[in-house]
């Protein structure tokens, strides 16, 4: 899909959602909208800041942050926490929160999304043996790159 579907997509959902809830869909909220999607992996306010702030000096933080809070009402964003750092947000434009498990560099914050169905396969078994029905799980590993693009990559 392409960013420019993407945007569409998003704004058919905020625009749905803005009206659902009496709220005005504003040029900044759009603004903040087409920055995000266009934006690869996850976000955090601050760095959303810096991609809108090339576009529009004006928008400040607080207008970012309560916009992203915003889309994940709206069900057009995800919110993740990982370990003690700060929220990092993307996309989810259909509204379903496709699963995806996490692999995040302890040095850099990297994060990779990867997805296995073994190891999906394995999870359920594990809840069955135990006698435990799973409604939702998420999956972080922790670790360090081993990766050239790395800045503290280990030789």
């Amino acid at each position: 899909m392409s960013n420019d579907d993407r945007f569409e997509r998003g704004l058919e959902r905020l625009t749905q959602h803005m009206r659902t809830h009496g709220l005005k869909l504003t040029r900044q909220r759009e603004l903040i909208l087409r920055c995000f999607v266009r934006a690869e992996g996850h976000l955090s306010v601050d760095e959303l800041l810096v991609l809108t702030r090339e576009a529009d000096r004006g928008v400040g933080p607080a207008t970012v942050y309560r916009t992203m809070k915003l889309f994940v009402q709206a069900g057009i964003a995800s919110e993740r926490r990982f370990a003690e750092g700060a929220s990092l947000y993307e996309p989810d434009l259909d509204g379903q929160d496709e699963h995806h498990d996490h692999l995040i560099c302890r040095d850099c914050g990297r994060i990779l999304e990867f997805e296995n169905q073994q190891i999906e396969r394995l999870q359920e078994e594990v809840a069955r043996a135990l006698g435990f029905e799973l409604t939702d799980h998420r999956m972080e590993l922790f670790g360090a790159c081993r990766t050239v693009d790395c800045e503290f990559a280990q030789a």
